[in-house]
């Protein structure tokens, strides 16, 4: 590089770090105008600017509206740069639209619409159908045409029960009437069956820097550890709960079992003086409304208990209302994201160390006992229960009286 090549890339470096992109074609300019011949390919190799770049300089020290538009901060005349696809090709916008049509969700009479098409996917298709595009211009297509990326969302609960509402009312003057008369009342529900060992667990917790907990690539059962179905007992008014952590089916005998166990670890200390106990629950699973085995057992336990039980279900399709789910399980669930369940030691004791700042306190306990399935309640059993259903939809709502 010649001296005077070095003096022009010194300078540079030290003009351009203020300069626009249009000051800096302008600066280049006036240097190669004032070197004379081979000044344009002089400043180009000191300044590694392109000659068609220099020129464009030059043009624009000739042109006094190019200078005045410059000068006033645009780098381009109105009307300057590429055009965009949709001007230059007039018909990928009627493509885009026509692939994305059929498979566009939602009230079509919303302003708001989204696709379940991936921008990569309509860019291959229509590259292919001959208008070359890109997924970044798709996306901009897409939201200029009022679409966005959405994911699911639980709203629909299934078509309604014409009592519906009216069981919630049921059900929400009887727990009230139960709390003023200082019984027992209690949501039940089985949370959702965990893998046991040293799986992935959703969730984030503190570790230190670059050391994350390391687990198995597959979420393969492990047929020794295999899996565990908690079912858990919320008391509504003392904001306690227990859980029974049980290794095989979960059955109604489980469900029972589980209420018994609350009563004899917990309720009978909260409530010594209780008649009566209330029980909500779904109206499907292991404590089911038509599931006779529930009911069968559930007398074993008023009879053992000396305990009126009475029973009310949630209508079909509204389990996300059961109380469980929102003031025991939840908590639960975030007390142990990110850690490996790796041993039914550790679920219980992750389960039994989950509070909240309302003072939610549980219990937790390992139920080793093998549970049958399918077994059936015969007539003559069914004859044995001391079913009184209540006037207002009875086969949601019923009392299990001791028959002793």
């Amino acid at each position: 590089m010649e001296n005077s090549e070095v003096e022009i890339c010194r300078k540079f470096k030290t003009m351009a770090i203020g300069l626009s992109e249009a000051g800096k074609r302008r600066w280049a300019a006036v240097e190669a105008r004032s070197i004379g011949r081979g000044g344009v390919s002089m400043v180009s190799r000191a300044t590694g600017m392109s000659r068609m770049t220099v020129y464009a300089g030059l043009s624009a020290l000739d042109d006094p509206e190019r200078m005045r538009i410059e000068s006033s901060g645009r780098d381009r005349l109105a009307g300057g740069g590429r055009k965009k696809l949709e001007q230059t090709d007039s018909g990928l916008a009627k493509a885009l639209d026509r692939l994305v049509d059929p498979t566009t969700r939602g009230d079509p009479m919303r302003p708001l619409r989204w696709t379940c098409k991936s921008t990569a996917t309509l860019a291959a298709q229509l590259t292919a159908a001959g208008h070359p595009v890109g997924p970044r211009t798709i996306a901009t297509m897409l939201k200029n045409l009022d679409y966005s990326l959405q994911s699911g969302r639980k709203t629909k609960e299934g078509s309604d029960h014409p009592k519906r509402d009216a069981q919630f009312n049921h059900l929400d003057r009887k727990v009230r009437r139960y709390l003023r008369a200082g019984n027992p009342v209690i949501n039940v529900d089985t949370k959702k069956k965990e893998l046991v060992g040293n799986f992935l667990n959703k969730g984030r917790e503190w570790q230190p820097k670059g050391c994350p907990v390391e687990v198995n690539v597959h979420d393969f059962q492990d047929k020794q550890l295999g899996k565990v179905a908690p079912y858990g007992v919320y008391d509504l008014a003392a904001n306690q709960g227990w859980v029974s952590v049980g290794i095989n089916h979960d059955t109604a005998e489980f469900a029972v079992s589980t209420i018994r166990k609350w009563w004899y670890k917990m309720g009978r200390e909260l409530y010594p003086t209780a008649t009566r106990l209330l029980i909500t629950a779904d109206s499907g699973g292991s404590n089911g409304s038509r599931v006779r085995l529930w009911k069968y057992q559930l007398q074993l336990l008023a009879d053992e208990l000396g305990l009126t039980i009475d029973v009310c279900h949630f209508p079909p399709g509204t389990s996300k209302w059961n109380k469980i789910e929102h003031r025991m399980f939840c908590h639960i669930t975030r007390n142990w994201r990110g850690r490996p369940l790796e041993s039914t030691e550790v679920i219980v004791k992750l389960i039994g160390a989950t509070t909240t700042a309302a003072g939610l306190k549980i219990k937790a306990a390992l139920d080793k006992r093998k549970y049958d399935k399918g077994i059936t309640v015969t007539t003559s059993q069914m004859a044995e229960i001391n079913l009184k259903p209540d006037k207002f939809q009875g086969d949601w709502n019923y009392a299990i009286i001791p028959n002793s």
